[in-house]
């Protein structure tokens, strides 16, 4: 990918432009978001300055803006100076949304508009998708090449991995899993080699480098499709302090100075990681799994239920952007700040839609089922994958893939699975010692009539 261009030197923007650059600046309705927008010098070169003033000019008098309101982090960069962050309209937008939508609706009972989420009888359903959706997006954005109904099949079915990328895939959905039990538990850096453990185990060419920091600084951060250096990390040497006081800001108070946005420290929790890279592999995979322990243990459990990676995947150059331009501007780490907001709030939406899919299928299938006269015959288990099924004729269920979707126990599974098959609307197959249960040709015309009883 092509590098920004790094912004002029301090030392040139400290020479003060004249009275009347400086009048024309403070005249500009928003003197650090030209056009709205919080953009870096490598986008301001290629607009139109105010008039009277050149682009190094306007540079300034951004920056004046932007330092005014700019707060230091106990977070250092490798040379030892703090990284900022400010809060300037479109973060204080985008967090009043979150709050909003992922942590004022659950205060409220409400939980997406009375989505499924809210009934426990779903809940479990739509967590474990959404664990699948993130183990497979936050791999494949590290390398993992195998395809997502593989790959989904392959954690539904309880498959052992065969594979690199399986095993990336499989590691991540455990881990994920994982961290749900420790949301209560304050950070450690034992608590992050264990979660990098889970991570990196058989995907590694040194299996003793699964839960432990780099050795040696040899570590370059490159761009996959071309080589090109992004990011050198800080010494090794470094790593053991670096990780201590990363995990003190993590399990920082309310109350402490300076404030910091629950919303944001979890997001500074996950650009850290992968700025500090502090493992030979597996950096980008454990900070975006400790971004959501850190959103769950302030409150914003609904996270859970929505895939970041899957975001980030469409557009992976602008989440690399996001680093270097906090990088080359001086450590303002608000860039970052800006991208995994927006994509919070994309996956938010995806969320609804995704919810609102589901809930219309729910719909056709219950009336596909009165007018035959099943109505109330399912449970919710059966529903969905009726649902399922009527829209994938070559799907293949098993006792364990249908526990694994619903978190339920091996004997409820197989009295859902045999129940369906007793009404004719699955097929039972004997596979060696199990039992498989395929989607009938004619499943929509069993269903009309009543199922084969």
């Amino acid at each position: 990918m092509k590098l920004p261009h790094t912004p002029p030197p301090l030392e040139k923007l400290l020479q003060s432009p004249s009275p009347e650059a400086v009048a024309a600046l403070l005249a500009q309705p928003q003197p650090g978001l030209p056009e709205g927008r919080y953009l870096h010098w490598d986008e301001l070169r290629h607009r139109t300055p105010p008039e009277g003033v050149n682009h190094e000019q306007w540079w300034w008098g951004i920056k004046v803006a932007r330092l005014a309101q700019s707060q230091a982090l106990p977070l250092k960069d490798k040379a030892g100076s703090p990284f900022l962050y400010a809060m300037p309209a479109p973060v204080l937008r985008s967090l009043h949304f979150i709050d909003r939508d992922v942590f004022g609706q659950m205060r409220a009972g409400q939980i997406l508009m009375d989505s499924p989420v809210a009934n426990p009888e779903d809940r479990d359903r739509y967590l474990v998708s959404s664990l699948i959706e993130e183990a497979i997006t936050s791999s494949q954005l590290e390398g993992a090449s195998t395809t997502r109904r593989v790959a989904e099949d392959m954690l539904r079915a309880g498959r052992r991995p065969r594979t690199l990328s399986e095993h990336m895939i499989f590691n991540n959905y455990q881990a994920m899993r994982h961290l749900r039990a420790l949301r209560d538990e304050p950070l450690t850096p034992a608590l992050i080699l264990e979660l990098h453990r889970l991570l990196a185990t058989d995907t590694l060419d040194d299996p003793q480098d699964a839960g432990r920091l780099r050795q040696d600084d040899d570590i370059h951060v490159v761009d996959p499709r071309d080589g090109r250096l992004l990011h050198l990390p800080p010494a090794a040497a470094q790593l053991p302090e670096r990780l201590e006081t990363l995990c003190a800001f993590a399990n920082g108070k309310e109350e402490d100075l300076p404030y910091v946005h629950p919303v944001l420290r979890a997001i500074l929790l996950h650009f850290m990681l992968g700025y500090d890279h502090p493992f030979v592999d597996g950096n980008g995979r454990t900070a975006r799994a400790l971004f959501y322990w850190a959103m769950a243990r302030q409150g914003y459990w609904l996270v859970e239920y929505l895939s970041i990676s899957s975001i980030l995947r469409r557009a992976p150059s602008q989440y690399a952007r996001a680093y270097l331009h906090t990088e080359t501007d001086a450590g303002d780490t608000t860039y970052f700040l800006l991208h995994q907001l927006d994509a919070i709030l994309q996956a938010v939406d995806a969320l609804k839609a995704y919810l609102a899919e589901k809930s219309r299928q729910t719909r056709t299938t219950e009336k596909l089922l009165e007018s035959a006269d099943l109505r109330g015959q399912f449970n919710h288990r059966q529903l969905a994958l009726l649902g399922h099924a009527l829209k994938h004729a070559d799907a293949i269920y098993t006792v364990e893939s249908h526990r694994a979707s619903h978190a339920i126990a091996y004997a409820t599974a197989r009295a859902d699975l045999l129940r369906l098959a007793e009404l004719g609307l699955l097929d039972a197959q004997r596979q060696g010692k199990r039992f498989v249960f395929a989607v009938p040709g004619e499943l929509n015309t069993r269903l009309r009539g009543g199922g084969r009883r």
